[in-house]
């Protein structure tokens, strides 16, 4: 018996119906797997009951990889697949193993050739970039920046020089509680006329899509309070 395949299954970014978000061929492939692994359990029974998966949820085979996952407990996760099932790899939000601790499974799936293919969805990162207006030619993803200080306005510096001497987008992403705190920190770090990005709620209801030079995101902060935020610095 040869091996199953990984697939790599999108969710949503947050609280809307699957069928807005995902292509029906991704929720067939969804539907019709048993075994997953995911970043957190709950709340992928949660995703695969709103895609209308028709086994009972309790009966699936979920196996959870996340940020305390040892290295060491990788390799076994492979199980299934060295079997012959198909499995299907879950994000908590968007595309599994993007910012993600799904990449280490991906990895490991390759290293033993089983056969990885990605599904079709959301990625707040790709649809901040589109919407931004900044350069989408040239671009870097940064992940999350430093939370405290003098790191982070450093970190902030060094990304400047960055976007300006190789003309390319720098894209990181904030929590929402600290979202507000990471704009001040922006409007004020970088120079007057460097241009701000700001994505949130990216395919949800009520979105925010902005993007205006640094001196006017100044005092603009309450904007992206409490939301999970895409930003972008570009020239």
């Amino acid at each position: 018996m040869g091996s199953g395949t990984l697939y790599l299954i999108p969710v949503p970014l947050g609280p809307v119906s699957p069928d807005a978000c995902l292509p029906p061929d991704t929720l067939v492939v969804a539907r019709r797997l048993d075994h997953f692994i995911v970043e957190r359990a709950k709340t992928a029974r949660a995703h695969l009951k709103a895609m209308g998966h028709p086994q009972p949820i309790q009966a699936l085979q979920i196996e959870e990889l996340n940020e305390h996952t040892p290295a060491a407990a990788i390799p076994p996760l492979l199980a299934p697949l060295k079997t012959g099932h198909d499995v299907g790899l879950l994000s908590e939000a968007g595309c599994p193993a993007v910012a993600d601790p799904g990449a280490a499974l991906v990895m490991a799936a390759h290293r033993e050739n089983i056969p990885v293919v990605p599904l079709i969805g959301p990625s707040s990162i790709l649809l901040a970039l589109m919407a931004s207006g900044l350069g989408g030619q040239r671009f870097a993803f940064h992940g999350y920046l430093p939370a405290k200080e003098p790191e982070r306005s450093q970190t902030i510096r060094n990304l400047e020089t960055t976007a300006r001497r190789d003309r390319a987008t720098q894209l990181f992403i904030e929590t929402p509680y600290r979202s507000a705190a990471l704009l001040d920190a922006l409007a004020t770090t970088l120079s007057p006329d460097m241009f701000i990005s700001v994505g949130a709620d990216l395919s949800l209801p009520g979105p925010l899509i902005q993007t205006r030079r640094a001196k006017n995101w100044r005092g603009q902060s309450e904007a992206v309070k409490d939301r999970l935020v895409v930003f972008g610095i570009g020239i």
